[in-house]
C-alpha cells in the first residue's frame, strides 16, 4: 500500500511538472514574440530550453539530496526518448512524410552528434566534474552564436504582440515555482518507489523519470505538426538534446560532482550515442517517414525491456 501511495505522489508530481512547463513556454513563447524572435529562434531556445526545464531543474535538485547519479541517468533517459520516442510518436501518428526544409539543419544536426559525444566521453569513466564538464558550455555558447548570428540574416514573419504581456510573466514566476517543487516532490518519491520495488533508483530515472520529463516535448511537437511547423518540431528535439548534452551536466557539476553508475555507462549511454547516430543518418534526406518513426518506436521499446533486465 506504501509502494501504491509512493507511486501516486511520483506520478502526480510528474503531471505538474509537466503542466507548469507547458505553462513556462506558453508565458516564453508570447515574451518572444513580443520581442520580435524568428520561429527558429523560439523553437530552438524559448521551446527547446523550456521543455527541458524539467530535466534541469531535477538534475540540480538531484546533486543537492546526494543522489547525483540520478543526473546523467536522466539526461540520457530523456536524450534516447526525444531521439527514438518522440520523433517516432510524431512521425506515426502524423501518418505521413515529414519534411525538413530548413537550411539550418545539417548545422543543428552536426552539433547535436557533437554534443552527444561530449556527453558520451565525459561520462564514461563514471564520475564527471564542473572543470571538465565546462566545456559544454562552450559547445553551446558556439551554437549560439551560430544561432543568433543566422537569424540576423534572415527576415521571418512573427506573430506580433502589441503590448508588454505582463500576464505571460506572471504566468513564468508561477511555472517556475510549480516546476521547483513538483521536481523535489518527483525526486523523492522516485527514491522510495525504487526501494519499494527493489531495485536501483538509476533504473527508475532513465526509464520513468525520464519519460515524463519529456512529456512536454511530445505535447509541443505534437501541436507544432497540427500547424504545419515540421522544423518548429525537430527544433525542438534537436534543442532539448544539445540543452541536455552540454548544460544541464555543467550546471548540476557546480553543485556538486557526479556519480555515472555502471548500468547507464555500459548500456544507456552506448545506446544514446548510436540513437543519434542514427538520428542523423535517418534525416540526411530531409524528411521523416512514418515507417522510420516506428522504427524508433520499436527501438524505444526495446530500450526499456533491456533497461530492466540489464542489471
Amino acid at each position: 500500500m506504501e509502494l501504491l501511495f509512493d507511486f501516486v505522489v511520483f506520478a502526480s508530481a510528474l503531471v505538474v511538472l509537466v503542466y507548469a512547463a507547458r505553462g513556462f513556454m506558453h508565458g516564453a513563447t508570447r515574451l518572444g514574440n513580443w520581442l520580435q524572435l524568428p520561429p527558429l529562434v523560439t523553437g530552438i531556445f524559448i521551446v527547446g530550453m523550456g521543455t527541458s526545464l524539467p530535466e534541469l531543474v531535477t538534475a540540480v535538485l538531484s546533486v543537492q539530496r546526494g543522489v547525483s547519479e540520478l543526473v546523467a541517468a536522466n539526461v540520457v533517459g530523456a536524450n534516447i526518448a526525444n531521439l527514438l520516442l518522440i520523433t517516432g510518436l510524431v512521425a506515426a501518428l502524423v501518418g505521413s512524410t515529414i519534411y525538413l526544409g530548413s537550411g539550418y539543419l545539417y548545422i543543428d544536426l552536426h552539433f547535436m552528434i557533437g554534443s552527444i559525444v561530449f556527453l558520451s566521453v565525459l561520462a564514461y569513466d563514471g564520475a564527471i566534474t564542473f572543470l571538465e564538464s565546462f566545456i559544454g558550455m562552450v559547445i553551446f555558447a558556439v551554437y549560439t552564436l551560430y544561432i543568433v548570428r543566422g537569424e540576423a540574416n534572415r527576415a521571418e514573419e512573427v506573430p506580433e504582440e502589441k503590448a508588454f504581456p505582463s500576464g505571460a510573466l506572471g504566468l513564468l514566476v508561477l511555472a517556475c515555482i510549480g516546476i521547483y517543487f513538483s521536481a523535489e516532490f518527483a525526486i523523492s518519491a522516485l527514491q522510495e518507489v525504487a526501494l519499494g520495488l527493489g531495485v536501483p533508483a538509476t533504473l527508475v530515472a532513465v526509464t520513468m523519470l525520464s519519460l515524463g520529463t519529456t512529456l512536454p516535448e511530445l505535447a509541443v511537437n505534437i501541436q507544432a505538426l497540427r500547424q504545419g511547423r515540421a522544423e518548429l518540431a525537430i527544433g525542438n528535439v534537436l534543442g532539448s538534446c544539445i540543452f541536455n548534452s552540454a548544460m544541464i551536466i555543467p550546471i548540476a557539476t557546480m553543485f556538486g560532482p557526479l556519480h555515472i553508475t555502471d548500468d547507464i555507462v555500459g548500456f544507456s549511454l552506448p545506446l544514446m550515442a548510436a540513437s543519434g547516430l542514427l538520428f542523423y543518418l535517418l534525416t540526411q534526406d530531409k524528411k521523416v517517414s512514418a515507417w522510420e518513426g516506428m522504427l524508433f518506436l520499436c527501438l524505444y521499446a526495446l530500450f526499456l525491456i533491456k533497461s530492466v533486465t540489464f542489471r
